[in-house]
């Protein structure tokens, strides 16, 4: 369950993005601000709010944020995701009117160039979004002005030319007075005004303004210099929103002890649409340019859309392999680059900067769950690790056990262990429980020489055997009821009589319901212990992994004895035909079971062989 009041104390005071949702995970609100912390917790206070925003908090199931780095960023992404997500308590800025476009449908054969508020997927080149309106309609009036291309918005050819030609503000293609390559170097020159290459201009600009005022043509000068500052402000371009006019995907990487965030930033036609990340476990040894380039192999493998460009913070030995793939299975050019400056890389650090954010809240969620362990347990110290066992056997043959490790609310599975019963004979699983315990607190037991020398009836080699256990559990959670929980504590209390010393473990029982499922935590007087929903989560997926570790084994070993023992001894099945027969039957007990003519159907067994193998099952 999403805990707003742990939520808030989490916000970064940053600026950034604020995204709210409802119960059904619709978002309900998209919002900026100078300091996320400040004022997303000014949502849940009691201050003075209109309705509105009162109806729109009372339907905050949780909420999500996206760090910027200045408020012009977070404006211009709060408007992209608005746009794209249309949330019901942000209708004022639904039809993006905010932002402007400037549109040049290049390919037309003669294009023009206007004003949009709607992007669509026509081939043609949008510049923008523009926080400045009235700059971009001047940069569009002097651009049609400078260039003298066509002013009207349907071109066919006429009989003869419209006023602009006349008036020396279009070349009258529709006369055939101007070449379409000629046009088409005009639109280049646009372009590259828009993309910011404006320099050339300017300078031109200012030199005719110069002019102009030393002939004392101050009405000219003024319009040189509107038209100057219009090329200023329409060059002054957001880092998020104007990347590029490609589609681009951003990937951001950040790592813990337990895991690695993999956040990638959505740009599409320019504009910052929303944002990802995945979570991977088990990854801790590789290092980050083997994760990027086995994630975008993943990721990307079976995709119907690719972005243009693929942007990663560093260099890695597969990235020109994975451009080729890419471009293939595309069918269009994309390329994975490594910014070293600018805009670029401040994006990529942006995309990191969040995934730290995200794996760090995720940590100090699991870490928030250890403690709310701590106080429904009633125990003195944080439960750092926690260690469960679980016991599978069948009628008591291929008797096992298998143990996981919790660290700080994460499951460790490198740190699972698995055991053979080895002193209890028939089914006796609480007798099974002592064994393993016993043995697996012997291994993490710390004690001096002189400590070693006064013990007795104990094998001593045992001792401070670790073989990767680590340190003694600060908790064990039995997978079972209080039968088990009393096998545990009667393992804890045998060690301790051993070495006359106390090991201050604590130890709780996960029950099940009659479908298997974890019901509740209780104690050793079946007291059940209330929890909340995310801790009961955390606790279920603990005791699945154990029991899958136990249950995993113990088939491991059934599977392996069954197979060594019956088709091994089979005269004329080798590894090959006893490879084909369980790939077929999936289990000896299924070729037991089968027909002649059905076991004869496996490649390389005759009727006469398949007849011998059934007599010996």
């Amino acid at each position: 369950m999403f805990n707003i009041e742990e939520e808030l104390k989490k916000l970064p005071q940053k600026p950034g993005v604020y995204i709210m949702h409802d119960k059904s995970d619709k978002i309900i609100y998209v919002g900026k601000a100078i300091n996320l912390k400040r004022r997303v917790t000014s949502y849940f206070r009691k201050t003075n709010k209109t309705q509105r925003i009162l109806n729109m908090v009372a339907l905050i199931d949780h909420f999500e944020y996206i760090v910027c780095e200045n408020e012009a960023e977070a404006l211009i992404l709060e408007c992209n995701l608005i746009k794209k997500n249309m949330p019901k308590f942000n209708v004022l800025l639904k039809d993006d009117k905010t932002y402007p476009y400037i549109k040049i449908n290049v390919k037309a054969d003669f294009p023009d160039i206007y004003i949009t508020r709607k992007i669509l997927n026509d081939g043609a080149r949008y510049f923008g979004p523009y926080a400045n309106a009235g700059a971009a309609k001047e940069m569009v009036d002097f651009i049609k002005s400078k260039f003298k291309i066509r002013q009207c918005r349907t071109f066919k050819y006429k009989d003869r030319a419209c006023l602009n030609y006349h008036i020396k503000k279009c070349m009258a293609p529709c006369m055939g007075y101007i070449s379409k390559d000629d046009y088409r170097k005009q639109i280049n020159q646009i372009i590259s005004i828009l993309d910011g290459n404006i320099d050339e201009v300017q300078k031109e600009l200012k030199n005719e303004m110069l002019e102009a005022s030393e002939k004392q043509e101050f009405e000219k000068a003024a319009q040189i210099r509107d038209e100057l500052l219009a090329t200023q402000r329409i060059s002054q371009r957001q880092k998020v929103s104007n990347i590029s006019d490609n589609d681009i995907d951003v990937i951001g990487i950040a790592r813990n002890e337990y895991e690695i965030c993999v956040e990638i930033f959505y740009i599409r036609n320019s504009k910052m649409i929303g944002r990802d990340h995945f979570f991977l476990k088990g990854l801790n040894d590789e290092d980050d340019k083997e994760i990027i380039s086995n994630f975008i192999k993943q990721y990307y493998t079976g995709r119907k859309f690719f972005p243009n460009k693929i942007m990663v913070k560093e260099d890695f030995e597969e990235r020109k392999l994975l451009e080729i793939w890419l471009t293939n299975e595309s069918e269009r050019k994309v390329e994975i680059k490594v910014p070293q400056k600018g805009k670029k890389i401040k994006l990529v650090e942006m995309a990191e900067n969040n995934a730290k954010i995200t794996l760090d809240n995720k940590e100090k969620s699991n870490k928030n769950l250890v403690l709310e362990l701590k106080e429904v347990l009633g125990l003195e110290n944080l439960p750092r690790k926690i260690e469960s066992f679980d016991i599978s056997n069948i009628s008591g043959e291929y008797m096992v056990a298998g143990m996981c490790v919790m660290i700080d609310g994460v499951i460790k599975k490198n740190l699972s262990r698995r055991f053979k019963i080895k002193t209890v004979y028939g089914q006796d699983d609480p007798k099974c429980m002592e064994e393993v315990v016993t043995r697996r607190l012997y291994h993490s037991i710390e004690l001096t020489d002189e400590e070693k020398g006064k013990l007795k009836d104990v094998d001593i080699e045992k001792i401070g055997d670790s073989k990767g256990f680590g340190k003694l559990p600060d908790l064990i959670l039995a997978d079972g009821g209080i039968t088990q929980i009393r096998a545990i504590k009667q393992a804890i209390k045998n060690v301790e009589n051993k070495i006359n010393k106390s090991l201050d473990i604590s130890v709780f029982g996960m029950v099940k319901n009659d479908k298997h499922e974890t019901r509740a935590l209780i104690d050793e007087n079946r007291k059940v212990i209330n929890i909340s929903e995310d801790l009961f989560n955390l606790i279920t997926n603990f005791q699945n992994a154990v029991h899958d570790n136990a249950i995993g084994y113990h088939k491991f070993l059934r599977d392996k004895s069954m197979t060594k023992s019956k088709l091994d001894e089979i005269s004329g099945i080798g590894t090959v035909k006893k490879l084909a027969l369980l790939k077929k039957f999936n289990s000896v007990e299924n070729i037991k079971n089968a027909d002649v003519s059905e076991i004869a159907e496996v490649k390389g067994i005759n009727e006469e062989l398949a007849k011998k193998i059934k007599e010996s099952l």
